[in-house]
């Protein structure tokens, strides 16, 4: 197993702890020198909080473990394709590389509905790296909403 896929593991058992809360399941870690020093996964619905989102709380542990938000020695493993949200976080933290798992038709802001980082003018330019562990991170995430729309379907039936 390579490095990046072990990181990615990672990201996915954090990706299930989310799951576990009824959460959208997706992880992230952020990782300095070959060791995780922030870690998180989705928290929206249990916070009631639009930006918990999993790759903003790796993020934030990671700056508070370097105590600064410069994070330019680092780079983040995401299980999903970060949201402009996201993406804007990474940019503004200065993450060196971003590797993610499923692309993310929907909302996916690095390369599938928009490469945001991609534009011209910033001051600041992460490497991307698509596709790790890409079907179980996909797999996580499908098998999720086939629950709920089951569970929805169950729920009307009775």
């Amino acid at each position: 197993m390579s490095i990046h896929e072990s990181f990615m593991r990672r990201a996915l058992e954090l990706a299930a702890h989310a799951k576990a809360r009824g959460e959208v399941p997706i992880g992230a870690v952020v990782v300095q020198g070959g060791r995780i020093i922030g870690e998180g996964c989705n928290w929206r619905e249990t916070w009631r909080d639009p930006t918990a989102h999993a790759e903003l709380i790796a993020l934030q542990a990671a700056s508070r473990t370097l105590n600064g938000w410069r994070l330019e020695e680092c780079d983040l493993y995401v299980t999903l394709e970060p949201c402009p949200m996201c993406a804007g976080a990474i940019l503004l933290s200065r993450i060196r590389h971003v590797y993610y798992g499923a692309a993310d038709p929907k909302a996916g802001a690095l390369a599938s509905r928009v490469a945001l980082l991609d534009v011209d003018g910033w001051n600041h330019y992460p490497e991307i790296t698509a596709g790790i562990l890409a079907d179980e991170c996909g797999m996580i995430l499908k098998d999720f909403f086939r629950e709920i729309r089951t569970a929805r379907r169950t729920r009307r039936d009775v």
